[in-house]
């Protein structure tokens, strides 16, 4: 695949503007300010498709990027406190809805920050996926942020914290030092491959 193709196709403020699905998607979940837009941006080599922000909650959309025969979907950070409650169902609604539908989802990459344990938000995530047998894969964001002890107690953390922990595909990533850029990409050319 050829990253630095890809393009953004579209952006959704609710569930019912979403049309229908033409194509295989992988969808990338976290919450707000996890890294969602910056992984985005160094899988596709570019450094502004998706808007990377500092204020967490910015992404109130989902957003739609394509490649080839494959949609990237971009959904909404959740967790983030300082919004209104409206606006929390909306995008509660948002992503919901879309993991719901019954679209080709072949895979979701569910991001972690690997310097904290998983909050409320990330497990309910987790096991949302499980019981919705849907595939997807951990990626421990900010990796280069932790010395090489620190990473090591948080992986044994996350052994217990995280259900089904052994089963579960997981790639440190860092935004500095590209890690975990080619093992996301491989598994996005497996999946891609597998539909032509």
């Amino acid at each position: 695949m050829n990253y630095n193709k890809a393009e953004f196709h579209a952006s959704f403020g609710t569930f019912s503007q979403i049309p229908a699905c033409s194509r295989m998607e992988i969808a990338f979940a976290g919450r707000s300010n996890v890294g969602k837009s910056t992984l985005i941006n160094k899988i596709f080599n570019r450094k502004n498709l998706a808007r990377v922000s500092s204020v967490p909650g910015k992404t109130a959309t989902i957003n739609f990027y394509g490649l080839e025969n494959v949609f990237f979907v971009d959904l909404p950070g959740y967790g983030y406190a300082k919004v209104a409650k409206s606006e929390k169902r909306r995008w509660s609604e948002l992503i919901e809805g879309y993991l719901n539908s019954g679209r080709d989802l072949r895979l979701v990459f569910l991001l972690i920050d690997m310097r904290h344990a998983p909050s409320a938000d990330d497990l309910h995530m987790i096991n949302y996926l499980i019981d919705a047998e849907l595939p997807f894969v951990i990626i421990l964001t900010k990796a280069d942020k932790l010395k090489v002890m620190q990473r090591k107690a948080r992986m044994e953390a996350f052994a217990e914290e995280i259900p089904y922990f052994d089963e579960i595909h997981i790639v440190p990533f860092s935004s500095q030092t590209f890690e975990g850029v080619e093992e996301v990409r491989n598994i996005i050319e497996e999946l891609a491959q597998e539909e032509s």
